[in-house]
């Protein structure tokens, strides 16, 4: 299957094409500014690279989030409109989950800072056991975070930012989301378990009248 990966939810902005388990080509934008207006060139630029064309593409994977509220919602409106003129599926991957390694075993957790300022530290997490969610994504306190690390040794992936200090022994496997671990997931999951739809798991910091995010 040939499938596209799109992921706008961090700091950059990257796409990749992967047939069966191998990635044909994939492009990263280290930026998060303009990604609305950069993400088709990305698009096409990365297809020319695989040697192919869009109307070739059978899957879209995007990665919703947690992580830019602006990015995440960029990225998902692409992916949806995209969809809908190629007539295929888009298909939703947490950020968290697109930053675990492919044949991951064992029991996992994936972390990223969400709040990064004292005294209100915050991460995002996921649990996984054999490269398998078993919790949805959430958002965690610092001091929860040891403890639950202290009762149940887990295998950590992702950005430790503050536990670094605060648990100086933890080895944290640094990992981030990425289009083409989207584009491997999206091949073998159901469309209708994974619909392209934002994740956030706290509101967002400003919002404009009605209760929708701002830009």
């Amino acid at each position: 299957m040939l499938t596209m990966g799109l992921n706008t939810s961090g700091a950059s902005t990257d796409v990749a094409i992967v047939r069966d388990g191998e990635i044909l080509a994939q492009t990263q934008l280290g930026q998060s500014r303009g990604q609305d207006a950069r993400l088709p060139g990305l698009v096409r630029s990365v297809c020319a690279a695989a040697g192919t064309s869009l109307s070739d593409i059978q899957r879209i994977g995007v990665v919703t989030g947690p992580g830019s509220f602006t990015g995440v919602r960029i990225g998902v409106a692409f992916a949806r409109g995209l969809s809908l003129a190629l007539e295929i599926p888009s298909l939703g991957i947490s950020s968290l989950e697109a930053a675990l390694p492919a044949g991951q075993q064992g029991s996992a957790i994936v972390i990223f800072p969400a709040q990064k300022r004292a005294p209100d530290i915050t991460f995002w997490m996921q649990r996984f056991r054999t490269g398998m969610a078993t919790t949805p994504p959430e958002e965690i306190r610092l001091e929860k975070i040891e403890a639950l690390l202290e009762k149940h040794p887990h295998i950590v992936f992702g950005e430790a930012g503050a536990l670094t200090q605060t648990c100086p022994g933890l080895e944290v496997h640094a990992s981030m989301a990425s289009a083409a671990r989207a584009a491997e997931l999206a091949a073998s999951y159901s469309p209708e378990d994974h619909p392209p739809k934002p994740i956030y798991v706290r509101p967002p910091d400003a919002l404009l009248p009605g209760g929708q995010p701002a830009p």
